[in-house]
């Protein structure tokens, strides 16, 4: 490392903790030699047992070192039994083994930073998994870095233990950084997961239209009915551990376990209610936008009959107008796929206006008066309108040159084919004439 980086705060290791008369763990541990000076190594040891004492929980031990394991459990929420049937919705192709509980380890990391990448640390790891009809909560804290290793060993063992990993937004992010971690250590393997269930992206497709946000504490307060009082910003996280390394107080840490803590028992809730609306939506869903959400999951599974029965409830339960165009836009695709020309042209016919969709309409029910009903007059009629709906949009402003020159590229092409599909007969009674 050259000269000039040796000065930068961010490249320097933070310090072990020195005392102070003020401080309460004051006196430090005595001197092992004449000089009066304590060894680093024993002023490091000396904080890690005040954490352990400020944090409760119990020291345990590995192959690879010391490491802080806080343990409780929580009656609520209570063991969830989720059915296989809405697990292939989000999982396809994955082992039936995903449906027994038993099996899940629900995960959240706390890290010192948020942009990944080597490194980053993951210094906190919550756990945890059903047990006695509740949540069994398991955090495992690295005091230090030196204890990195004997973590994510403690970590491995778990996993062994229960290989169905459940987490929210942990594909994206907690996984693939604590496979990083494991990399980095070289001595100890990365576990091997049975499954992977990540609840972000089915939250977003339930939710994310309602609040405008599919964040796990939003999720809480406005689906679930929980409410956590008062927590922490996670942005503030890195620095408090940076702050706790560089011998500033360990009480804030408390505030970072809580927040883990209600991470892990707010990620078990929601699977619950999410695995609970994918099994029976018709019966459990609150509103047309849960309809409409699931809806979309099996449409994506191809699943295509009940989506199909699902969109039609959700148009039912009146939808924000965005939201049930896009449905109806999806029923008519399910309809065309089943062969029911007669509601997917209806569809159609009542979306055909100046946008996006509108277009798409115009588009449909040309593709099907010319390939399917073979009335290249009545497709030639679509055409013209949609044409004639572009102009009188671009001369108004309602559309920009870009996207309009791309549609009309598209109408024109195919009313060219239309028309010499339409002269085709003509030269076709022409030939054969003496």
């Amino acid at each position: 490392m050259s000269t000039s980086y040796r000065s930068l705060k961010a490249f320097q290791r933070p310090q072990p903790r020195r005392f102070a008369e003020s401080d309460s763990d004051w006196p430090p541990p005595p001197a092992d030699d004449e000089s009066g000076s304590i060894p680093p190594a024993k002023v490091i040891q000396t904080i890690k047992d005040c954490v352990a004492q400020v944090l409760g929980g119990r020291v345990k031990s590995n192959q690879y070192g010391d490491y802080l394991s806080l343990r409780c459990w929580s009656a609520q929420p209570a063991r969830f039994l989720p059915d296989l049937r809405a697990l292939k919705l989000l999982m396809p192709d994955s082992v039936n083994e995903i449906a027994d509980p038993e099996s899940w380890l629900f995960l959240d990391t706390e890290t010192t930073g948020l942009a990944g990448g080597s490194g980053t640390y993951a210094f906190l790891i919550g756990l945890a998994w059903w047990e006695d009809g509740g949540l069994e909560i398991e955090q495992l804290l690295m005091r230090d870095y030196d204890e990195e290793r004997a973590v994510l060993s403690a970590l491995r063992e778990r996993i062994a233990e229960h290989p169905v990993v459940v987490t929210f937004n942990g594909k994206s992010f907690d996984w693939p950084l604590l496979e990083t971690r494991y990399r980095m250590n070289r001595r100890i393997p990365s576990p091997t997961l049975r499954a992977h269930l990540d609840f972000l992206h089915p939250a977003r497709s339930l939710w994310r239209l309602r609040l405008g946000s599919a964040k796990l504490s939003e999720l809480e307060r406005h689906v679930l009915g929980w409410d956590r009082g008062t927590d922490m910003i996670s942005g503030l996280i890195p620095q408090i551990y940076f702050n706790y390394l560089r011998g500033g107080p360990r009480e804030p840490l408390i505030s970072v376990l809580n927040h883990n803590q209600m991470d892990l028992r707010g990620l078990a809730l929601l699977s619950s209610r999410i695995l609970s609306l994918l099994n029976n939506v018709e019966n459990l869903g609150q509103d047309g936008l849960e309809l409409f959400g699931v809806s979309r999951i099996c449409e994506k599974r191809r699943e295509d009959t009940r989506a199909r029965n699902l969109y039609e409830k959700s148009i039912a339960a009146i939808l924000p107008a965005a939201t049930d165009r896009a449905a109806r836009r999806s029923l008519a695709k399910l309809a065309k796929r089943q062969g029911d020309f007669k509601l997917a042209c209806e569809l159609w016919q009542a979306a055909l206006d100046n946008s996006r969709h509108g277009y798409e309409a115009y588009e449909q029910l040309a593709i099907y008066y010319e390939s399917k009903a073979r009335d290249f007059g009545k497709a030639r009629q679509v055409v013209d309108q949609a044409l004639d709906q572009l102009r009188r949009a671009m001369q108004t402003g309602e559309i920009a040159q870009g996207p309009y020159l791309e549609m009309k590229a598209k109408f024109d092409h195919r009313m060219g084919r239309l028309e010499r599909k339409n002269k085709q007969p003509c030269l076709d009674v022409l030939a054969v004439e003496p």
